[in-house]
């Protein structure tokens, strides 16, 4: 009897875990030199494919360029690795002799791994290798849009991986995806932990799914561009990353925020290394395209050239070789559009009274979308960049670089990482960029160093100290006569 589709794809996810089970049992029993031996070999046949799997990318979603595409699968295989080839995650991690306490790292077991569109190869290459390097099985659930260029990437890993030693189903994939297999996947009894990087619908329906998940929240990362900077410099760093594979990294920039004392000088730079700043006709214009009936990003700007998006939303007049689109805009939330997160090539430029003003501005941007995920920053005053790290809620404040690549860790010296943490504020149960030692428990052991009789002793006789630990039923009550005769009751 032929199964509907759905109840193929769940039946093939029931299988994949199957198999990541008996991997499981393999993979737990491994050293640490043959977890390295595998992640090593990811990294190499990653690097190898990176152009052929960046061109796939490209022309499977029509997002991005191919170059840059190339680039994010370069950085997830040979920057990670660089990262990751020294860290200990499998056995004694730690041992503190006069304390007397061993920390052990054990693998959290079977990882479903969600991939977007966006990022659709760089994003198994990097799952896939701090995956390894932690000992856990991995089955990826791909994006439709973007399933054949994500298949052949998991082809290429796991070849590698089951070349060094990984046993078969250590990496698997889902090959037909539909909504009721990811369902499955993320729900199933079997499965330990999620690593959900997509759509904002997916990741909440991933931490509602009863299975501990580390999701990525939208990025919608204002950049502020202080009175000491470089202007001309600021200004590049900016274009530079917001037109990095056309815009599809969630740590890029989506407004530029300005004191009025800065705008002239600002604008100017910025029209002349290529924005175009929209007039209010095609102003509006672009406004209604960049969000669906339901306020949701259209995916029809997501990772296009500027000239794509201006044909499509019938804009008129842009100048020759008009990298960026920029909208000044005044307000945020509901009816502003431009304060949305866009991934492709537009910016909202924000111009404010002073920086005070450009502060509340900043923060009210991230609390509208984006909270807990990244802020950028170009100054030469630090206690400007200190004062705004505080008060922004933002896990990554990023100063004078792009932010689409800083905030990844290529051109700062955070962990190098394709999925970005947002905190509590965001909604998101990590605000690290994730790696394998997030895919561990560790276990502690710790010797008895002291004896009942010494802490009856303690609490009967030693002063009262605050938090003072170990104080019984005893203790507890000698503690508040101490209180009682403090007070004088």
């Amino acid at each position: 009897m032929e199964l509907d589709k759905d109840l193929r794809s769940i039946q093939e996810v029931r299988g994949l875990i199957a198999q990541a089970r008996r991997a499981q049992s393999v993979l737990e029993r491994m050293s640490q030199a043959d977890l390295d031996k595998i992640t090593a070999a990811i990294s190499a046949a990653a690097a190898d494919h990176a152009r052929r799997l960046g061109d796939m990318a490209v022309e499977e979603t029509g997002f991005g360029r191919p170059a840059d595409k190339e680039l994010k699968n370069r950085f997830a295989a040979l920057t990670l690795y660089d990262a990751i080839k020294d860290e200990r995650t499998h056995g004694i991690l730690a041992e503190n002799r006069e304390k007397r306490t061993i920390d052990v790292g054990v693998p959290v077991g079977i990882v479903a791994g969600l991939v977007p569109s966006t990022n659709p190869t760089s994003t198994v290459i990097y799952k896939a290798m701090i995956c390894m390097k932690a000992g856990n099985p991995i089955i990826f659930s791909p994006h439709p849009s973007a399933v054949n260029c994500i298949l052949e990437t998991v082809n290429v890993v796991r070849r590698a991986a089951e070349s060094a030693g990984a046993p078969a189903g250590a990496i698997g994939c889902i090959t037909t995806p539909t909504l009721e297999a990811t369902n499955e996947l993320m729900r199933h009894d079997h499965t330990r932990l999620i690593l959900a990087t997509g759509g904002g619908a997916m990741v909440k329906a991933a931490y509602s799914s009863g299975t501990p998940a580390i999701g990525v929240g939208a990025g919608n990362g204002p950049a502020y561009i202080h009175k000491s900077a470089d202007v001309a410099l600021a200004v590049k760093r900016i274009l530079d990353s917001k037109t990095f594979d056309n815009g599809t990294v969630c740590a890029s920039e989506q407004s530029i925020v300005v004191t009025r004392e800065m705008d002239q000088a600002v604008t100017a730079e910025l029209q002349r290394q290529g924005a175009w700043i929209l007039p209010d006709g095609e102003h509006r214009k672009l406004s209604k395209f960049i969000l669906r009936a339901n306020g949701t990003m259209n995916p029809a700007i997501v990772g296009k050239s500027v000239e794509t998006v201006a044909k499509l939303a019938g804009l008129e007049g842009m100048p020759p070789g008009a990298r960026v689109l920029v909208a000044r805009e005044t307000g945020v939330g509901r009816g502003y559009p431009y304060s949305n997160e866009k991934l492709g090539l537009i910016l909202a430029y924000y111009v404010e009274e002073d920086e005070a003003a450009v502060l509340r501005r900043c923060v009210e941007i991230l609390e509208w979308e984006g909270a807990g995920h990244t802020f950028s920053i170009h100054s030469e005053e630090e206690n400007v960049v200190r004062r705004f790290a505080q008060e922004v809620p933002a896990s990554r404040v990023l100063v004078n670089t792009p932010s689409a690549l800083g905030g990844i860790g290529a051109t700062t010296c955070l962990f190098p990482a394709l999925t970005l943490g947002c905190g509590a504020v965001g909604g998101s149960s990590s605000s690290n960029n994730i790696g394998p030692l997030d895919l561990i428990n560790i276990k502690r052991v710790a010797w008895g160093v002291r004896e009942i009789e010494e802490l009856r002793a303690g609490a009967s006789s030693a002063p009262f100290e605050p938090g003072r630990p170990g104080l019984d039923t005893a203790g507890l009550e000698a503690l508040v006569e101490q209180i009682l005769r403090r007070l004088n009751v």
